[in-house]
């Protein structure tokens, strides 16, 4: 068990380097036009250092001229030290901006996960014991239009009927307009009213696929011998479920959410932004559109760490749930 996990970590740790390096290839790449319009922005400030003064020390931060693979591992360096510069866009270092606004991006995606999976799970469970019955095809209808439509179409319902036509819920924001003047009871139920609808749109377009893939993988498990031979035995239908079927379920099911845990993130960027709920994917999609160097660059190898993170603990839970997997 330990030897796998070694290997599974030394592994995740070549990948996020081979990612970086990709990272910094493609950002090297651009146009040194955001660099120099940063440059012009700085030295126009009163008191400020020359343009040539301020382009080179845009560079030495950056690692965007000389030679690329020595300005790689300097950038690398600054990087594992948790310095990624300044946001030119905020104004203020990276890793700060992003303290202050991945809460809110981590309880958005959190409750939206936790939902999906009691929500999900059951339900591709219950289609998949009830196959062809109307059960089934009412389950397998409401996981496709989660899966067809996209987030801003059930956004914009969602702001419609209970916005716009009820008025019982805030159009977007994070806080409402009287926010500061509530007590600390009335300052939860503004946020929490904020962020409902933006946990429902986040949870509307993950369930489907869960659905979908937790009835295909249980109906595999109920074909097989092991499930014909305990009904034989004369176990009742709800022990085989519970007993026998729903281990094995999970088995793929587990590896499929360890790595939708990036996916809530990078999907969040868009539901933030319809919503404008000042989390981690508003914040990065308008640095991104900006041209904000440093911020993308951090928010990128964000996604990379995140990625890896969810593939290391589904392989971890992998190994708890399959024992054949520890043995080999």
């Amino acid at each position: 068990m330990w030897k796998f996990l070694i290997r599974r970590l030394l592994l995740s740790i070549l990948i996020l380097f081979l990612v970086s390096a990709v990272i910094y290839t493609v950002m090297r790449s651009l146009p040194v036009s955001f660099i120099e319009a940063k440059a012009r922005e700085m030295s126009a400030l009163p008191g400020a250092k020359s343009y040539s003064e301020c382009l080179a020390q845009l560079n030495d931060v950056y690692q965007m001229d000389g030679n690329p693979v020595i300005g790689f591992f300097k950038w690398l360096s600054r990087a594992l030290r948790g310095d990624f510069g300044d946001s030119w866009m905020y104004n203020k270092p990276v890793t700060a901006k992003f303290k202050e606004v991945i809460w809110d991006s981590f309880f958005l995606s959190l409750i939206s996960l936790v939902l999906e999976l009691v929500i999900a799970i059951p339900l591709g469970i219950r289609a998949a014991t009830r196959q062809y019955t109307r059960t089934d095809y009412a389950i397998t209808v409401v996981a496709l239009i989660g899966i067809s439509l996209p987030s801003f179409f059930f956004a914009t319902l969602l702001k419609l009927l209970f916005s716009v036509k009820l008025g019982i819920l805030p159009l977007n924001g994070k806080v409402g307009r009287y926010y500061n003047q509530l007590s600390n009871f009335g300052k939860f139920l503004d946020i929490v009213q904020h962020f409902i609808l933006p946990i429902t749109t986040l949870t509307i377009v993950s369930i489907g696929f869960l659905m979908r893939y937790t009835r295909t993988n249980m109906l595999e498990v109920l074909n097989s011998d092991y499930i014909r031979t305990a009904r034989a035995k004369g176990l009742s239908e709800s022990k085989v479920i519970n007993l026998h079927a729903f281990r094995n379920t999970l088995i793929p099911v587990i590896t499929m959410v360890g790595g939708t845990l990036p996916g809530l993130f990078s999907g969040a960027m868009i539901t933030e932004q319809l919503f404008a709920i000042p989390g981690i994917g508003y914040t990065s999609y308008n640095a991104m559109i900006s041209g904000d160097i440093p911020f993308s660059m951090f928010y990128l190898m964000f996604m990379a760490i995140l990625t890896l993170v969810g593939t290391l603990i589904a392989d971890i839970l992998y190994a708890v749930v399959d024992p054949r997997v520890r043995v080999n």
